[in-house]
């Protein structure tokens, strides 16, 4: 360990290597509700390509663990570190490098947070649209665990912005991948085999990203229904539309309620609605245009009345706004009431009711309690499992995947298998695909250094 640590002083300046225990207890953790915090051996605050370059070539010299850390609020345990590991943390490189305003993208480096590069975009008039729900998280975290949002149903995920990157190997060598293009067919796409890869195959350093034409009006419509089932039918039907929502979401009545009083927030949806609608439809729509707009959330509103909507409200825009909100503090309020765990599964969006009516039953048949809400637009279905024997919610969690799989989904739309899912991930995946994936890693890692045990066993690694 003494060794470990002046080798790492001689390529990052002495302060910025701390040894674990007096690094304090947060480079311990994510925000992963069933991970637990693992003191590392060392956290290194690199500030340069350079330094990590030099970090990594030492942790390759001596099968050190390395584990990748921007603001730690992922919630698959993909951050919590190896109690014999080295924490590379980013926060000292949290620099935008550019905002081009030619070619609509941004550099970044992977501490830049997304609050920072939502204001310096606002600055010139454009958005990276790409908002996971917590504005404190880094951009490098993002890249890491491909991370989505509310926007996707119009903009995609993290692996539609990423044009290029900057990454460090394991062995310390330095690639660069894309650029500030669109498109390119020019051998393998490593750009994207690093994005969602979870901090296993490099550590990324910089990410060109692209940027859109900030709309400078927005609407937030919300339309209670009497079936949950109605809610997942609509969806298929309004993104078939032509109006190109912003965001889509669907919320049950019990998540509803929590989310809003969390918050203290009042719809003005009357008490006889509330008590009648078990489910709600949230759309935002924008335009650049503010006439534009007002003909869109008209013609929504046809719809959603023809879909069997019990009423329509467009709300005031800070009540819109902190709707939103809201529902991006889902998470902390299932944590706060004390969730046992949390799933982001995503099945095709046609698929969702499909996937709910099994929700029910599972919980049902295992005693637990699944409220929940979702990314209704692409699918992507959150919900919050509540039920503390381990292996009854075993056997809920499990259930849950194999019903999303079956009906053509995956077992993570957003949050990354990491520690928390991979059980789930290696028994149910394609073993083909799971072993394909492990060549890949020995690849660009052969010595398994780069956080040994997500996605596989440690075992599988070395």
């Amino acid at each position: 360990m003494a060794d470990l640590l002046e080798r790492l002083r001689a390529v990052v300046a002495a302060e910025h290597v701390v040894a674990g225990d007096a690094a304090g207890d947060d480079y311990a953790r994510d925000e992963s509700l069933t991970v637990a915090p693992t003191t590392p051996a060392a956290v290194v605050r690199p500030g340069t390509t350079a330094e990590v370059a030099a970090v990594l070539r030492v942790a390759a010299e001596q099968r050190v663990p390395v584990t990748a850390r921007g603001s730690a609020t992922g919630l698959s345990g993909a951050a919590v570190p190896r109690p014999d590991g080295i924490v590379v943390s980013f926060e000292r490189m949290a620099s935008i490098l550019e905002v081009d305003t030619e070619n609509h993208v941004a550099v970044v480096q992977p501490g830049v947070t997304l609050a920072s590069l939502d204001e310096a975009t606002a600055a010139a008039g454009l958005v990276y649209p790409v908002y996971p729900g917590e504005y404190s998280a880094s951009l490098g975290g993002n890249v890491g665990t491909n991370a989505g949002g509310m926007r996707a149903v119009k903009y995609g995920v993290t692996r539609h912005q990423v044009l290029g990157l900057e990454a460090v190997l394991a062995t310390g060598e330095v690639i660069r991948t894309g650029g500030k293009f669109v498109k390119a067919t020019t051998g393998y796409d490593l750009t994207q085999l690093v994005v969602g890869s979870e901090g296993t195959l490099a550590l990324v350093t910089e990410a060109t990203l692209r940027l859109y034409p900030r709309a400078a009006h927005t609407a937030t419509v919300l339309a209670p229904f009497s079936a949950l089932d109605q809610v997942t039918a609509a969806v298929p039907r309004i993104v078939g539309s032509g109006i190109g929502p912003m965001i889509l979401e669907y919320i049950d009545k019990v998540t509803m309620a929590a989310i809003t009083g969390n918050v203290g927030l009042d719809l003005g949806v009357p008490a006889e609605i509330k008590e009648s609608a078990p489910a709600y439809l949230v759309v935002v729509m924008e335009n650049a245009h503010a006439d534009r707009l007002e003909e869109d959330v008209l013609r929504l509103s046809e719809h959603l009345v023809e879909l069997g909507a019990l009423d329509i409200f467009v709300l005031p825009p800070s009540a819109g706004a902190r709707l939103i909100d809201a529902r991006e503090k889902a998470f902390w309020v299932a944590k706060a009431a004390g969730a046992d765990d949390i799933v982001d599964i995503v099945v095709p969006r046609a698929s969702v009711a499909d996937f709910m009516a099994k929700v029910a039953e599972l919980a049902a048949t295992h005693s637990a309690w699944i409220p929940g809400c979702g990314h209704a637009g692409d699918g992507n279905v959150h919900l919050s499992v509540y039920q503390p024997d381990p292996e009854q919610r075993y056997k809920v969690m499990r259930g849950l995947f194999e019903a999303g799989m079956a009906l053509g989904g995956a077992i993570s739309g957003e949050h990354g298998v990491g520690r928390a899912k991979k059980r789930y991930f290696l028994e149910l995946e394609d073993p083909v695909k799971v072993d394909l994936m492990r060549r890949i890693k020995a690849a660009f890692d052969p010595h398994g250094i780069l956080n040994p045990g997500i996605l596989f066993d440690e075992r599988s690694e070395t």
